[in-house]
Order: structure tokens, then sequence, then C-alpha cells
């Protein structure tokens, strides 16, 4: 294999001062988790070798195999897909990437390759015929997320850990796989809500997430979404649990309720321009809700729900002290007078 000179050092620097000169670790509405996690994988050395020679596999050989047998995305061939593109660019202020329609490239998904400055969007074809346009938007935003979060290196490096081990230091694959796993379920929340603020529909995220779980158009239409949610509880229940930890998603039942909380936040409220019809949460209040959620440890959508009801409790408790105060205070008033 040709040999490439790439001093990740010096991109990483550089990508450092990028974050510098933005203010802000990951795009403003980007999970927490997610930025905590990213900070801290230059540090961990398999991981960094691996994201090393990934973008000189990419460079060398990867793209060229990828793009070869794909079919690009301009104006004048798959119009409709070009012009989501530009328009999730627009909402996430983030250059048009350029995307490709390929045959096959996994399962029913989609994939964003490259680096933060030369990224590639990569539809299956399948995928663009289960989806209608706006689900599709849905997915083509959060592509766009990961580009905008500054993912790219990492996922590309995951992919070609886990489907091409054998160009790595044997030594480095599973630490960099599990710690890059690791990160990878917390940056698709990232990506969701990319992808959420791209197509401003929170039915519209949910379908297109539950068609990429059931693979079929047909049977998603028959999904109740408050029913599906129930499986949350019943995948942290045995030991089973523990394979989510190899994992590079979280399972779906959690991004869609990871997800229902993000629309419920001051931020997408007021990017979707639904903010005057209804109240809103914090993006803190959500993170940690998610948090929650993501615990492959813990009963996540229980403890999540439990600590809904014991907020709501004590703003009752308060409400009714305040209304016990009020009419103290009304009576003590009248006895006055």
């Amino acid at each position: 294999m040709t040999q490439v000179d790439l001093n990740f050092e010096a991109y990483i620097q550089e990508r450092k001062g990028a974050e510098k000169g933005r203010g802000h670790g990951g795009a403003a509405y980007s999970y927490a988790g997610d930025q905590k996690v990213l900070q801290a994988l230059g540090k961990i050395t398999p991981v960094k070798l691996a994201a090393e020679a990934a973008v000189r596999l990419w460079k060398n050989v990867a793209r060229s195999q990828i793009l070869g047998s794909a079919v690009k995305v301009t104006e004048k061939q798959f119009s409709e897909i070009h012009q989501t593109t530009v328009d999730c660019a627009r909402r996430l202020q983030i250059p048009v990437p350029t995307v490709y329609i390929a045959p096959e490239v996994g399962a029913l998904n989609a994939h964003t390759f490259g680096t933060t400055d030369d990224a590639y969007i990569i539809l299956n074809g399948v995928l663009v015929d289960h989806l209608d346009a706006d689900e599709l938007r849905f997915v083509i935003g959060h592509e766009c997320g990961h580009i905008h979060n500054e993912h790219v290196v990492y996922t590309t490096s995951l992919y070609y850990l886990l489907y091409s081990a054998n160009v790595f230091l044997r030594w480095i694959v599973q630490p960099a796989i599990l710690a890059l796993q690791s990160w990878s379920r917390r940056a698709e929340i990232s990506c969701d809500r990319a992808g959420l603020l791209c197509c401003q529909d929170r039915d519209t995220a949910n379908a297109a997430l539950i068609k990429l779980a059931l693979g079929s158009k047909k049977l998603a239409q028959e999904i109740d979404v408050s029913e599906y949610l129930k499986q949350l509880d019943e995948s942290q229940q045995g030991a089973g649990k523990l394979l989510e930890l190899f994992q590079s998603h979280p399972y779906l039942p959690k991004r869609v309720a990871a997800l229902e909380l993000f629309a419920q936040t001051h931020y997408f409220l007021q990017a979707s321009g639904k903010l005057e019809t209804a109240s809103s949460e914090s993006l803190e209040w959500c993170d940690a809700r998610v948090g929650r959620i993501l615990s492959i440890f813990g009963k996540a959508h229980k403890a999540s729900k439990e600590a809904d009801q014991a907020e709501a409790a004590k703003g009752d408790a308060e409400t009714s002290k305040d209304d016990a105060e009020g009419s103290e205070d009304g009576t003590a008033k009248t006895e006055e007078g």
C-alpha cells in the first residue's frame, strides 16, 4: 500500500484552534456527553493511531473504491436530493457537502467518510427508496450533523476498524473500537438533533428512525411510538443489555426517546418557530435525562420518568404552598379590615 505523509498532530491542533475560534466544543445543539468524550479521544493512543491509519486508508484506497461504484448527487442528477442537502447545510451553517448514492454500503443506512474539511456523505440507494422526501431530509441532516460536530475522522476510523481491521496494528484494534463505540453512541444523539433541526418535525424524524430499524416502510406505518418506547425498559433487563457496549449506535428506542426530549427544548422550539405555542425546557434539562436514557447499567427510561414525576410533584407542592400562603394572606387582610 502506498504511504502518504499525514501529520495527524498538526491536524488535531488545527481542529483545536477551530474549536477555540467557535467558542463551543461542538454545535450549540450537540449533546454534552458527545463533546466531553470527543475531546478525550485524541489523547487515547490506540484511537490516535487508528485515526491516523484510517485517514491514510481513506485517502489512498477507500475513497476511490467507494466513490468508483457510486453516483454523485448534483443539480443535474438527483436534483431533489441535492436541494435537500443544500437546505440542510444552510440550516446548520456548514459548507454544502458532497453526496453520493451507493448501491450498498452496509445495511439500510447512510455514512459520512473522510475528514472534517473533505467529507463525503454516502446514501444507500435502497435507503432512498424506503424514505419519503421529509424523512430523507432527516437522514441527510443527521449526516450533516457529523460534519458540523467534527465527527468525521472518528466515524471513518470506527467504520474501517470494524470492517477492515487487518490494515491496522493488531494491538490497537479492540481498545480503539471500544473507545470509539462508547463515543459514537453519544455522537448519534447530537446528529439526530441535527436531523430534527433540518426536517423540523418530530413525527417525521421518528418515522425515519423506525424505518431504519424495521427495514420496511409498510410496517413502519403501523408503529405506535408510545408503545414502541415501552421496549426501552425491556431492553435494559438481564445481562443481554451489556451487548450494547459493543454497538456503535444506541438501541433505537433510546434514540427515539432522546429525540422526544430534544423536541421539548427551547432551542428546538425556537429554531422551528413553535416556541409561542408550547412551554419549553433547557438543553441542560434535556441532556441530564438523555444521559439516564443512554445508561447501559441502569433502568434508563424508568429513571427518567421517575425524575420527571418527582419534578412535577415538587412543582405541585410549591404551587399548593403558594396557594396556601395566598389564602392565609387574604384571611389576614380580611381580619384586619
